[in-house]
């Protein structure tokens, strides 16, 4: 491992981070603080076509949310800035020209009309068209014409792009650290585009000086970047320079394993896909976040770390600091990891079942606000509801639905539980029950429970006869908590309030 491990995240600023985005990121900086290094944020907007003007601030705030901030990037430690490929263009000319100048690369003036003139020729003979070592000495280029015309068509600001000239009869072999080693056959690979007539640069010329100049240790990027490996380590020969160490990380996968994960599984199957909700400037449209659907920023991380990783133990809750001990490129599989959705929910569970009450009450406050927003409620109260309902949320979200009947008294009855639980005979026990209840100065949860078992026990009934109609009354429905620790926490008044309510109203 070198001393000094720099590694890169280099999202494109063209809509929100996809969660595969994030788990990138996550790895990159996993493996920065494990190994005491640095983590970069670089912003790649070479696609000016595509470029989306609040995704930027997206990226950022996605990772601050999510916890994984980065050391250096835009208006941040700018110590090998400017982080944005926007803001570098007229670095990446002259690495462009130092090819062409070593015969390395070269100009190509070919129209995108005569580029599809071959690719549909080919298709007739049911060949495919590759711009490459085979047919570049016969198309519009710079290797083709007289140095003359290339110079004149230049002067006469023709547009033109700048390819790399691929070396032939050639193997490139290539050390993946999660996947070992690949050889490729150069003459099956084509002149990639370098240099555009815009005036910047593609993906693959900025993305190698970029690493270059910022002194990246370690490359660690998803699976659809594999097939650009061998071209990468080529231009770094090109340009003379020692190459990063290489990682690429294994697909995100629907539900179903089948296919790379996207939003319209996310909308298919109902979850989101991005880490924050997003709003398309262009389109009005909204799309879901982690955020938002209520789950924790700790528990989504717990749970991208093990898609595509694996400790190697039994453990499944990862604090962020035991992710980073744990952490090795090592472990990553190669195979796609499959997106599941209840193992997603399963993980925010138990995070929620680990945070404390008081921590709680905060966020469920923020609900209470909009539900009984007349009621002046102590923490120690909405402490105590969420110690006997917490259990059995996923959400802060479900506390309401599981403790309302804590807050403001039922209105409406189940149907099913009312016709089995409120018999003949039921209005005449209820009322006899009230007058028990009204004789009972110390309403305690314990005292309560005591004095109404003995009373059942005395007259001889069974308990369902009581507790169930009784349920009923204090619920709405038949679930809840102890039922002596509903009466004890709503009190006396409410409690017979709401049996009175029962008998009026059943």
């Amino acid at each position: 491992m070198p001393n000094n491990v720099r590694v890169r995240f280099a999202p494109s600023p063209t809509g929100p981070l996809h969660i595969g985005g994030v788990r990138t990121a996550l790895f990159n900086y996993l493996f920065a603080k494990k190994h005491k290094g640095t983590f970069v944020l670089r912003i790649e907007d070479t696609d000016q076509n595509r470029y989306v003007a609040n995704a930027e601030k997206y990226i950022v705030d996605a990772l601050e949310w999510c916890k994984i901030p980065f050391d250096e990037g835009p208006n941040k430690n700018e110590k090998f800035g400017p982080y944005r490929q926007s803001e570098r263009k007229e670095l990446y000319k002259q690495y462009a020209d130092y090819l062409i100048e070593n015969n390395k690369a070269y100009y190509a003036f070919d129209t995108s009309e005569e580029l599809e003139f071959h690719r549909k020729d080919h298709e007739a003979k049911k060949k495919t068209f590759i711009y490459n070592w085979h047919n570049r000495e016969k198309l519009k280029n710079s290797l083709s014409l007289h140095t003359a015309e290339v110079k004149q068509r230049i002067d006469n600001g023709d547009k033109y792009v700048i390819r790399f000239k691929t070396p032939t009869n050639e193997t490139v072999t290539m050390h993946d650290i999660i996947r070992g080693e690949i050889k490729i056959d150069t003459n099956v690979l084509d002149d990639k585009i370098l240099f555009k007539s815009d005036g910047m640069p593609t993906y693959h010329l900025a993305n190698i000086v970029d690493d270059h100049l910022m002194e990246i240790s370690h490359v660690i990027r998803g699976e659809e970047w594999l097939p650009s490996m061998a071209l990468h380590l080529l231009l770094y020969r090109a340009f003379d320079w020692k190459a990063p160490k290489f990682a690429h990380l294994p697909l995100l996968l629907k539900p179903t394993g089948k296919g790379k994960l996207s939003k319209r599984d996310g909308d298919k199957f109902g979850f989101p896909v991005f880490p924050l909700e997003y709003t398309n400037e262009k389109t009005n449209e909204t799309s879901r976040g982690y955020r938002e659907d209520g789950y924790f920023n700790d528990a989504l991380i717990n749970m991208l770390a093990f898609l595509g990783w694996n400790p190697g133990t039994e453990q499944e809750i990862f604090s962020l600091d035991e992710l980073i001990q744990s952490f090795s490129l090592d472990k990553v599989n190669k195979s796609g990891a499959r997106f599941d959705l209840d193992k997603t929910k399963s993980i925010q569970r138990q995070y929620l079942q680990t945070k404390s009450n008081v921590e709680l009450v905060k966020l469920f406050r923020q609900i209470l606000k909009k539900k009984v927003p007349n009621r002046d409620l102590n923490d120690t109260y909405i402490e105590k509801v969420i110690s006997l309902i917490k259990e059995r949320a996923t959400f802060v979200a479900d506390f309401w639905d599981l403790s309302s009947y804590f807050f403001t008294a039922p209105t409406e009855f189940d149907a099913k539980a009312s016709k089995k639980s409120w018999k003949e005979g039921t209005v005449e026990l209820m009322e006899e029950f009230i007058t028990i209840l009204t004789n009972i100065d110390n309403f305690s949860t314990e005292n309560v429970e005591t004095k109404v078992k003995e009373w059942i026990t005395s007259r001889e009934i069974g308990f369902g006869k009581v507790m169930q109609p009784l349920r009923l009354s204090l619920v709405g429905a038949m679930s809840g908590p102890h039922l002596f620790d509903i009466m004890g926490m709503i009190g006396k008044e409410d409690t017979i309030g709401r049996i009175r309510f029962a008998i009026n109203n059943l």
